[in-house]
């Protein structure tokens, strides 16, 4: 058995100007043409990570993401509903457990089949990177370069690999840089 790796991106740009449609719930906005380029980046990104199968949230945003990123690398793109949006009613804690839920069951198939992608968004992600024990002033530290106070941008990706009985998590990749590895 491997030691299991998970990566956790965040969906690429979406159509933030589309006010006629929810943001937070189904089907969400769509990607712009830029977040359509990132996602094939993030598909590049994750290619030569040697991932090997993609969950995506069922928002627009985030199931066109993995499409794009799956194609480029020609994996499977499951859709998943525990990794969506935080929903207006939801509290942080009940995102945590559906987030973490979901994150047992990813871990025991990363360790059987290798490196694994969750596509989802900013909030959930950083709410599961507090879980992993990111420490709260290194997120912070993210959280006021990004936009709407998230730990990574569109496209951008937290690598969590097991370290004993931890995890260890870094921002491994955001669009247009090779890596992204900062304190």
């Amino acid at each position: 058995m491997a030691d299991p790796v998970i990566y956790l991106a965040r969906h690429a740009t979406p159509d933030w100007t589309r006010t006629d449609i929810p943001y937070h719930t189904p089907p969400g906005p769509p990607l712009t043409e830029q977040g359509r380029a990132e996602a094939q980046a993030l598909g590049a990104y994750l290619a030569r990570e040697g991932v090997r199968r993609i969950y995506a949230s069922p928002l627009e945003r985030a199931q066109h993401t993995a499409e794009l990123a799956g194609a480029v690398m020609g994996v499977p793109v499951e859709i998943v509903w525990d990794i969506r949006e935080w929903e207006l009613q939801e509290t942080e804690e009940a995102v945590g457990r559906r987030m973490w839920t979901f994150w047992q069951r990813v871990v025991a198939e990363s360790q059987q089949e290798g490196p694994i992608a969750l596509v989802s968004h900013g909030g959930p992600i950083r709410i599961l990177l507090e879980r992993l024990g990111v420490e709260p002033e290194r997120l912070a530290s993210y959280r006021t370069r990004f936009d709407g106070n998230n730990p990574l941008p569109p496209a951008g990706v937290w690598k969590a690999s097991r370290q004993g009985q931890g995890w260890s998590a870094r921002l491994d990749f955001v669009p247009g840089k090779a890596q992204e590895t900062p304190g």
